[in-house]
């Protein structure tokens, strides 16, 4: 009598784990925020909000977003043994197999796939695509290459909200390219902020992702000062082309001002903790920025 409760309990327990592993190869964070830009570039562009079509949009991004962190994962499952901030993952810990990763990935895709092709328009779905394709199969081998790597990463970081507008307006339009021109920009100091703070860690995978000669020197400190100075005029351009209002320009310039003095630090002392200021900074910029940029558009 007491063995069938027990095995409940473990069967209930294998399965709780199981599906614990399968969450985490989303890279459910990562993929809420590619998600949420999706959501930003929709609803910026829509004339009217349809919910249906911007719930969607959301779920259809996710799926994709998580689709391609798998497909991440599993080129990368014997580096991540070598790093801290990895090893926990599901494939090095073994917790899921490779086969059983690439079946949640090709559902995964499947799924998202269809929900954009039905809810949205082709060339949204076009463009996810190419966007997983490129993240998955080019800029993840890239990593042990170059920095070219994080030219090739921004294009797929910087998609979601040219993603949300096309789904919008089925059009890829100057508005759309401005506001893909600011999540592009904005991706550089935060990659190499990441890279910056991640720096031992990368090395023991052989990632290169720092600017210049690769090392945390004064060099790639300038190159994260100038591209998160470009952020100042650029979040601007919504504004000047009509896209959003003069409440948002003042939003974007502030938060624009002030991560760009956080890159000062980083230039005069070269210490792991400027750089993660940067990082943490660069976290907190795009979505207040992105969302006062809704705000004065509603």
């Amino acid at each position: 009598m007491i063995a069938g409760p027990i095995h409940t309990l473990t069967g209930f327990s294998l399965a709780q784990a199981k599906s614990k592993a399968y969450f985490e190869l989303l890279k459910a964070r990562l993929s809420f925020l590619v998600a949420f830009s999706c959501a930003f570039g929709y609803v910026l562009g829509a004339p009217s909000v349809s919910y249906l079509t911007l719930t969607m949009l959301f779920i259809g991004g996710f799926l994709l977003s998580g689709a391609a962190g798998i497909v991440n994962q599993i080129i990368e499952k014997d580096l991540d043994k070598l790093m801290s901030r990895t090893m926990s993952r599901p494939l090095p810990t073994m917790r899921l197999s490779v086969q059983e990763a690439w079946s949640f990935c090709v559902i995964c895709l499947i799924a998202g796939v269809a929900i954009l092709l039905v809810y949205t328009n082709v060339l949204t779905t076009v463009l996810s695509v190419i966007s997983m394709i490129l993240y998955s199969f080019v800029y993840t081998p890239l990593k042990r290459v170059g920095p070219v790597a994080v030219f090739v990463g921004a294009i797929p970081g910087a998609l979601p909200p040219l993603l949300g507008w096309t789904a919008a307006t089925g059009v890829i339009s100057h508005e759309a390219l401005i506001i893909f021109g600011i999540q592009f920009i904005w991706q550089f100091p935060h990659f190499w902020a990441i890279a910056w703070v991640a720096h031992d860690d990368y090395k023991k995978a052989g990632f290169r992702l720092l600017p210049s000669s690769g090392e945390k020197d004064v060099n790639t400190a300038l190159q994260i000062m100038i591209y998160t100075l470009f952020l100042i005029p650029l979040g601007l351009l919504p504004a000047t082309f009509g896209i959003t209002g003069i409440n948002s320009a003042i939003v974007a310039t502030v938060c624009g001002v002030l991560f760009f003095a956080m890159t000062f630090s980083l230039m005069k002392t070269g210490d792991r903790k400027s750089a993660l200021r940067i990082m943490f900074g660069s976290f907190l910029y795009l979505p207040i920025v992105q969302i006062a940029y809704l705000l004065d558009k509603i």
